[in-house]
């Protein structure tokens, strides 16, 4: 049986069905990029599994890593349990994709500034076509929240009468309420408007079959790629990195790690630390409080 077969067998089968709907997606970006990897002219997806070598699963990595380290061991997982389930059903002995290391990545520390915020909202607002892109790095950077959390944000998780929003973080399912400030809240009672008839308070601003969706998590940075060059960004920002450049702020505001905690959902300490490494602002409020003691 071919890998692409395998792969069709799969999305039949129980084991994706039952997957939430977003992993349902990124599981199927991942196995189309995998099946059309094309190794010694050989296309990945057109090989029987049963033939299927270490070798080909190994140069197959080294491709996606041309990509980017990141998305590359986000193929190989989803390709590793493809395999899996070719194993399990008999299909084929071996997962060939189950020995090849993964390539280790540097955490990210971009950080954005108070200007390269400013620029990228005043670019997204002054369109209705990327108002909602704006909408979703507005609200990931003013709640130091997780880009993919804003952009499946719901109107019930709103509260227009306290000024507070409940967030439920798919990450870690920690809970956190913040409180609305007063530039976000005219932006969401304007957003409400205009999209409070469905349930994403920043989906895609035209409908598909009748139907308004969010953007999905491959088609976001794509559209805020081309958002954030007509700004003039650098290239080396992305949206992903609103909500640890918030979180930076915090700590250059001298706040505490249990405050920061209630607004990140962290619930370990160790995880908000590398938060707290070599920013001026947080070495300069040490040293003039040392002074000042």
């Amino acid at each position: 049986m071919k890998l692409k077969q395998v792969a069709k067998e799969y999305y039949s089968s129980h084991d994706y069905k039952n997957l939430r709907d977003e992993t349902k997606a990124h599981y199927l970006y991942c196995l189309t990029n995998s099946l059309a990897t094309s190794v010694d002219n050989v296309v990945i997806g057109e090989v029987d599994v049963t033939k299927m070598s270490t070798k080909q699963a190994k140069l197959s990595y080294d491709l996606w890593c041309d990509r980017g380290i990141s998305t590359a061991n986000h193929i190989m997982a989803v390709t590793r349990i493809l395999l899996n389930y070719a194993v399990r059903m008999e299909h084929c002995n071996i997962n060939p994709f189950a020995t090849v290391r993964r390539r280790a990545t540097q955490p990210r520390k971009v950080v954005w500034t108070k200007g390269d915020v400013t620029k990228l909202l005043d670019a997204a607002y002054s369109d209705f076509s990327t108002r909602n892109i704006g909408l979703i790095a507005h609200m990931a950077y003013e709640w130091c929240q997780r880009v993919g959390d804003m952009r499946l944000l719901t109107w019930d998780a709103i509260d227009f009468e306290t000024r507070r929003v409940l967030i439920q973080q798919s990450k870690r399912n920690a809970q956190v309420e913040l409180p609305i400030d007063d530039d976000l809240y005219d932006m969401l009672i304007q957003q409400e408007q205009d999209f409070g008839f469905q349930p994403y308070i920043a989906p895609r601003p035209t409908a598909y079959r009748g139907v308004y969706e969010p953007y999905t998590i491959y088609k976001l940075p794509l559209h805020a790629r081309r958002l954030m060059d007509e700004a003039g960004l650098s290239k080396d920002l992305r949206l992903s990195d609103l909500r640890r450049t918030g979180v930076t702020e915090m700590v250059d505001a001298e706040v505490g790690i249990g405050q920061i905690m209630s607004v990140t959902g962290h619930a370990n300490p160790q995880s908000v630390k590398p938060y707290l490494k070599n920013t001026y602002a947080s070495a300069n409020n040490a040293l003039t409080a040392r002074k000042k003691s």
